[in-house]
């Protein structure tokens, strides 16, 4: 009998979580960085603007809808709503367009509303939909005062206040750190052909926009963003699952190695004749130096030490799940499973980890 009364409380508690979203950003300091930027942002664009049109730096030439712009270009600078176009042809279309309505009809409330559904339509054809769009074609009816604007609204203050502000925004995330203008993530070949890494490769990008055309509700978000999400969150999901194997325990224990001061014509010797991929380079001592496969052979070197790469050195307490995104990347094939002291136990190759997630699902 509990069992509706939690049903309802659990429906009803998502639905008054949709009044209250997720803050932005991934973090607390994000989110000050977002902030500082944007009190920069519209410091600089308004005393450059007042400067420049001789107002003195003592009046800021500044549009209201700017301080919505901000909002978007610092603290959401990944969502296609804040890209240069968007933002300055959204605001500056916009404005031309409640300048053309407000000059047609001299009813400021009907004009109100036709500029801003007309600038609506306007973004979405010409792909420069910006929210704040909507308040700079209410502000150029709400402006006109009775009087009959110029079309100059739409090149000053507008079109200066958006083009020094996303010039700010581009500086202070190259300095942040941030991707702006944004660019998905994309992770390449390791190969250098046009297929994606192995784990990027399902579901594909065709999927992800097919997905997205079918949900209905427009999205704040680019479909290569989404499909990196996704492909993350698959990744994690399976780290999860098989987070309690080890990698001692699937681990090949009868390993080939060699001595670091070997030639290299026994390094191939042994690749060749045991038909191996890999063969871990041992020290005197026993302790792994480095690993040789058969694209090493082609470095210049007479002994293994010197073609020798650098190797994933695990322990035997590892988790499994922690070699899934190297060794599904394409750049590496084997984990070598050492001690505290560097000595080899074992090695956990690509096939042993297919047949590990095979047998413990």
């Amino acid at each position: 009998m509990t069992e509706p009364k939690n049903d309802a409380r659990l429906i009803w508690s998502r639905y008054y979580s949709a009044f209250i979203p997720a803050p932005p950003g991934p973090g607390f300091v994000d989110r000050l960085k977002a902030a500082s930027g944007a009190i920069g942002g519209i410091a600089i664009t308004g005393l450059l603007c007042g400067l420049m049109l001789g107002n003195g730096i003592a009046h800021p030439l500044l549009v209201a809808p700017m301080g919505a712009s901000a909002v978007l270009l610092f603290a959401v600078p990944a969502s296609p709503l804040a890209q240069p176009w968007p933002v300055f042809g959204g605001n500056v279309i916009s404005a031309i367009v409640g300048i053309a309505v407000v000059r047609a009809i001299p009813d400021p409330t009907v004009a109100a509303a036709l500029a801003v559904g007309c600038a609506i339509a306007a973004m979405s054809l010409l792909r420069c939909l910006h929210p704040p769009g909507g308040a700079v074609a209410l502000s150029a009816v709400l402006g006109a005062s009775g009087a009959t604007p110029s079309f100059m609204f739409a090149l000053v203050p507008v079109a200066v206040n958006t083009a020094l502000l996303v010039v700010v925004a581009i500086i202070f995330h190259r300095i942040a750190g941030h991707s702006y203008p944004h660019v998905a993530p994309k992770t390449p070949s390791p190969h250098g052909t046009q297929d994606s890494a192995p784990p990027l490769r399902t579901p594909s990008e065709q999927d992800v926009e097919e997905a997205l055309e079918a949900y209905g509700d427009a999205l704040d978000v680019d479909a290569a963003d989404l499909h990196v999400v996704l492909h993350d969150a698959e990744v994690r999901a399976a780290e999860r699952v098989h987070g309690d194997l080890t990698c001692g325990e699937i681990m090949s224990r009868d390993v080939i190695a060699i001595g670091e001061g070997q030639p290299v014509s026994e390094a191939r010797k042994l690749l060749y004749a045991r038909r191996l991929l890999s063969l871990p380079v041992l020290d005197d001592a026993g302790r792994v130096r480095g690993l040789v496969g058969p694209l090493d052979l082609a470095k210049d070197g007479d002994m293994v030490s010197d073609i020798a790469s650098e190797p994933l050195l695990v322990n035997s307490a590892t988790p499994v799940a922690q070699l899934l995104r190297p060794l599904t990347s394409g750049t590496r094939r084997e984990a070598i499973v050492v001690d505290h002291d560097r000595r080899l136990r074992g090695l956990v190759t690509q096939t042993d980890l297919l047949a590990a997630i095979a047998l413990h699902p």
